[in-house]
């Protein structure tokens, strides 16, 4: 078969697939509606879930990469979304930083990105209903805990509907060649991902804290002698080359993303729930407080401690464990917990995230 041949072949195969997007555009359109009338949520973690488990199954002996295939299938789900009904997603920002790449790997491109200046922004604007679903950072592999995020859960009404793990790769970005560097800003946590590569090739220069990667490639772009440490999509925004790629410490620099809405989704069988807690002050509290745990056979996969901020030495617990708050299961382990804490809440119940999001 000749080079024309096979081109005619994918032409034929493209007519069939375009035709195939639409008959699936036209059910997606019939789903909103279903949506609408039934008081749904637009955006349905645990259908996406079951999406990406298909293409899993069915990638069989397919030439495709898994990977591949969940990217173009993160796309036709954003233009279905936006189709649907336009969305609004709020993140901490600005353009560029990791959390807005991070909600792009999720939410894909047709939907509507709205960067918030803080991770207390991020909230108000999904309570406040101009923004639909938010996404905040809430820990990294290297340097742990996003406090902030963890404290906002306390007093807000919203959920935690999906988690987001995306890899991340620092760079070295600047307009002077890297021994003319005299500062460098970032963020202080990505210091902190970057700290043993800057004392060994930069251990003389000014590290100065910004709010945030983008804000820090601003800068850079506009001093001389300056860097930054960022994404390679702020390095293309600012027209900084750069000097030196993935410069973290660790290849496996992971952070956990959140998003934040007002349901929480179904279950789809591989979920996480969250909640946080408060123990009463006794000798063994904390021991009454985990026992429900051993005693259903849930697995915790987290537990953090966070100052209430109300009364000296008294801590909210935040914790993960595999399973949804619907499971009857799970019901009787927060019903016998109930009687052993000060103070209990779920913040969500969500599909368990065990990839790297693309």
């Amino acid at each position: 078969m000749n080079l024309n041949d096979l081109r005619k072949k994918i032409d034929d195969v493209d007519t069939q697939i375009i035709k195939l997007l639409n008959d699936r555009t036209q059910y997606v359109l019939e789903v909103g509606k279903t949506k609408q009338q039934t008081g749904q949520e637009i955006y349905a973690p645990e259908r996406e879930s079951q999406i990406y488990q298909k293409i899993d199954q069915l990638k069989g002996g397919g030439k495709l990469p898994a990977d591949a295939l969940k990217s173009i299938y993160r796309e036709i789900m954003s233009a279905s979304l936006a189709l649907e009904k336009p969305l609004t997603i709020a993140y901490l920002g600005p353009e560029a930083t990791f959390t807005h790449l991070a909600s792009i790997s999720k939410f894909g491109s047709s939907v509507q990105y709205a960067p918030s200046a803080s991770i207390n922004e991020v909230f108000q604007e999904v309570s406040q209903g101009r923004a639909d679903y938010g996404v905040v950072p809430v820990e990294n592999s290297i340097e742990g805990a996003v406090s902030h995020s963890l404290d906002m859960f306390i007093e807000s009404d919203l959920k935690i509907c999906a988690e987001i793990l995306f890899g991340i790769q620092h760079n070295l970005m600047s307009n002077s060649d890297i021994k003319h560097v005299k500062r460098v800003y970032s963020n202080p946590q990505v210091f902190g991902q970057c700290r043993h590569w800057l004392e060994r090739h930069l251990p003389r220069v000014e590290l100065i804290d910004t709010a945030s990667t983008t804000a820090a490639a601003q800068r850079a772009a506009r001093e001389d002698g300056a860097a930054a440490i960022g994404s390679k999509l702020a390095a293309t925004l600012y027209n900084l080359p750069v000097l030196e790629a993935s410069i973290q410490d660790f290849a496996q620099n992971m952070t956990r993303f959140l998003v934040i809405g007002r349901k929480i989704p179904s279950a789809t069988g591989t979920d996480k729930t969250s909640l946080i807690l408060s123990i009463k002050d006794k000798v063994g509290a904390l021991y009454d407080m985990l026992e429900p745990f051993k005693k259903y056979r849930i697995n915790m996969t987290k537990i953090e401690s966070r100052p209430s901020k109300r009364k000296a030495w008294d801590y909210y617990f935040y914790i993960d464990f595999e399973g949804h708050v619907e499971s009857p299961k799970v019901k009787k382990m927060l019903h016998d917990m109930e009687g052993k804490c000060k103070f209990l809440k779920v913040l969500g119940s969500y599909p368990a995230s065990a990839r790297k999001e693309i």
